[in-house]
């Protein structure tokens, strides 16, 4: 009889040992190691210490004082009559241009035409009895004194006549240069005294800048030193002109001295008593080496910045010039074409290597090349 115990004990043994023979099988090739799981490659260090830095800029650079200043009309004159009278014209209309010795006013001269016809007569008068005199002086009935007295006479009416022929000019007002009539302050058939106000004359076509500046800057400033002026009125634009007289005298108060400019005036935009920016130029630099503001780093009473040479940062002394908004001018320390850094300087040190931000990378050499 079939024992089926026995069966199951066989076919049992068969089947573990078939599993334990398929477990310690070992690949084709033979008795290999593993191979060891590579790490991911570390991202490269960089060259340096990070920083920001720019080229020197080489350019001109002005050295100049500002103030404050008015205008005053290149001339300036009222009109006013020399004798009294009545107002019978007025030859301009207000704002109007006008040349020099065109007639202005016009007052009454009849009465002082009269007076001139009468001293005119007392003369004629004196000059025959001159006349006759010397008649009588050839003919020895009168003396040589007699006859200068009748001279005397003649010559005193003949200056009469020319005071009068004065007092008749003058009845008319020329202008006494070319300029822009303002607003008139009489009006026809008025009757004026002498030295009323009648209307103000200014020549315009140039105009004059008065301002201060310190007496520290003397040395420094002269005639024909360029100015530019800037006004509220004309946001945007400036005007050119130069500086023709400087006050001898240093006001005690201030110290400063006053200085006096012109300039071309081309469609009257500048008008007398405005307020004006000056800025006076003392001298110009065309080569002038300049760097940002945020470059310096200073250290005592000196003043550094960092040169970047060969990838590092060198500490170099500089000595500064003129400060502009954002700049300031390098006297002594920098050469054209140096770069200085200006942002990161807190972490950096004499000779520290640095990689300046957002330039190109530098050439590689032939390490990286395959053969």
């Amino acid at each position: 009889m079939f024992n089926i115990r026995g069966y199951f004990l066989v076919f049992g043994a068969l089947a573990i040992s078939a599993l334990v023979t398929a477990c310690g099988s070992e690949p084709e090739g033979g008795n290999q190691p593993a191979k060891p799981v590579q790490p991911a490659a570390a991202p490269p260090k960089p060259m340096g210490l990070p920083v920001k830095a720019v080229e020197v800029k080489v350019g001109p650079v002005v050295d100049e004082v500002t103030a404050v200043g008015s205008l005053l009309a290149d001339e300036s004159v009222i009109i006013r009559p020399e004798i009294d009278g009545r107002i019978v014209g007025l030859h301009f209309e207000e704002g109007q241009e006008v040349k020099r010795g065109q007639r202005l006013v016009t007052i009454d001269a009849s009465e002082y035409t009269a007076q001139l016809a009468a001293v005119k007569a007392e003369l004629n008068t004196e000059k025959q009895r001159y006349t006759r005199a010397q008649e009588l002086y050839e003919q020895k009935f009168i003396t040589k004194e007699a006859l200068d007295v009748q001279a005397g006479a003649v010559d005193r009416l003949e200056a009469r006549v020319q005071e009068a022929q004065v007092r008749v000019d003058k009845t008319v007002v020329r202008a006494p240069f070319s300029g822009v009539a303002g607003l008139r302050e009489v009006s026809p058939g008025a009757y004026v005294k002498a030295g009323a106000d009648i209307v103000i004359l200014e020549n315009l076509s140039s105009i004059k800048v008065d301002f201060r500046i310190p007496e520290v800057y003397l040395s420094k400033v002269g005639r024909n030193q360029p100015v530019a002026l800037r006004v509220d009125a004309f946001p945007g634009e400036q005007f050119e002109g130069r500086v023709y007289a400087v006050q001898p005298a240093v006001d005690e108060q201030t110290r400063t001295a006053l200085m006096r400019a012109r300039v071309s005036n081309k469609g009257f935009k500048l008008k007398p008593g405005m307020f004006v920016r000056v800025a006076l130029t003392m001298s110009t630099r065309k080569d002038a080496i300049t760097v940002p503001e945020e470059a310096l780093w200073p250290q005592g009473k000196d003043n550094f910045v960092f040169k970047v040479v060969d990838g590092k940062a060198m500490l170099t002394k500089v000595e500064l010039g003129n400060r502009r908004p954002g700049e300031v001018e390098i006297n002594q320390g920098l050469a054209p074409g140096d770069t200085v850094v200006t942002e990161g300087q807190i972490k950096l040190r004499d000779g520290a290597p640095v990689m300046v931000m957002g330039a190109p990378p530098a050439p590689q050499g032939d390490a990286g090349k395959s053969g």
